[in-house]
């Protein structure tokens, strides 16, 4: 992915904000006033393009880029668990990879998805993620990521996200949308 777009919207930080480089996955703040372009904002995330380089922005930071965080989720008050693993594939339907804009689920990055129902009524979740590319830097963001919009939910109390290499993943795990939106078909 080259540069910004003609749809990539302008900013100015506000504020210090951390921030990850794509796709090498390093850390980094960058300081206030600094200008960029925010090229995707997708499932609660941000990509922002600033000075030739490409780095991925948490929601929780989107005042930073002048935008207003997620909304927090609700479930409703007699939730089953089959409503809270509904909501568990759209959270993971919120988890983009940073450079393509398609979510982990139509990619078919998502191989698995359990939960399992605690005595107290809480909720643990375990998923099986890969990467279109086993060296991708970017692994560690998407479990993270997949694990922090999975916590959002309410009465889940734990998720495991395990990076899986097998069966490697193919442009045939794809769906049928995916394959459109990245011309892929």
């Amino acid at each position: 992915m080259g540069g910004f777009s003609l749809n990539s919207e302008p900013f100015t930080l506000v504020r210090d904000c951390d921030a990850v480089m794509v796709p090498q996955g390093e850390e980094v703040v960058l300081p206030a006033g600094q200008i960029g372009y925010i090229t995707q904002a997708l499932g609660g995330s941000f990509t922002v393009y600033v000075e030739g380089n490409l780095f991925r922005v948490a929601g929780d930071d989107a005042d930073a880029l002048g935008k207003e965080p997620p909304p927090p989720l609700e479930l409703p008050p007699n939730a089953t668990t089959a409503d809270v693993e509904k909501l568990a594939w759209e959270q993971l339907r919120a988890v983009f990879d940073p450079e393509i804009p398609v979510n982990v689920v139509d990619l078919g990055l998502v191989y698995d998805l359990s939960m399992e129902q605690l005595p107290n009524g809480d909720r643990t979740v375990y998923v099986k993620l890969t990467l279109t590319a086993p060296g991708c830097g970017m692994g560690d963001i998407l479990v993270e990521d997949a694990r922090t919009k999975l916590l959002m939910i309410p009465t889940l109390v734990k998720a495991d996200v395990d990076l899986v290499f097998d069966p490697p993943w193919s442009y045939e795990m794809m769906s049928d949308e995916a394959r459109l939106e990245t011309g892929m078909v």
